[in-house]
């Protein structure tokens, strides 16, 4: 910076140089705001999209012996059923098996982990078909958006490259 001018003399000096540098098209360009307005469309169908995740457990699995006695839970019918297994679990002395896990040892039970793959399926996102001003649309959004959906309609001229003036 000049020493000789001070600070307030040489910075509007500064500033007419840029502009009087900068090429003349950038003097006459004019830059208009996007004319914008929101209106509601017709959704017509929103379909989920789901991610599929699989998870494999172990799980305890026991094969029992024949517990069954002959003429009992196959043999019994309709209310000797019930009085059936309320007799069983009133009787003193007898246990359910599946109560605790020792007693499937005791009653000769095989007892094992074995893998379990188990599938979970999730929406992640909602494949829209809706309807404006007559033409149909598709867009994948991430969430369910009802009967309306909010739209941006937005119009911009296009004009041909060199006829600016």
């Amino acid at each position: 910076m000049p020493s000789f001018l001070p600070a307030k003399r040489w910075l509007p000096l500064l500033l007419a140089a840029a502009f009087a540098a900068a090429p003349a098209w950038a003097q006459h360009t004019v830059i208009q705001a996007e004319n914008v307005r929101y209106e509601y469309a017709q959704v017509l169908r929103a379909e989920p999209v789901y991610q599929t995740l699989r998870a494999t457990g172990m799980v305890e699995r026991c094969e029992q012996s024949s517990l069954v006695q002959p003429g009992g839970e196959e043999g019994r019918r309709g209310l000797s059923r019930v009085v059936g297994a309320v007799r069983d679990v009133l009787t003193p002395g007898r246990r359910d098996p599946s109560v605790d896990a020792d007693t499937a040892d005791a009653a000769g039970g095989d007892c094992r982990m074995v893998p379990v793959e188990r599938e979970f399926r999730r929406p992640i996102a909602y494949d829209v078909d809706y309807v404006v001003r007559g033409v149909k649309y598709r867009s994948r959004l991430p969430r369910d958006p009802g009967n309306r959906l909010r739209v941006k309609v937005a119009v911009t001229p296009v004009v041909p490259e060199g006829n600016i003036d």
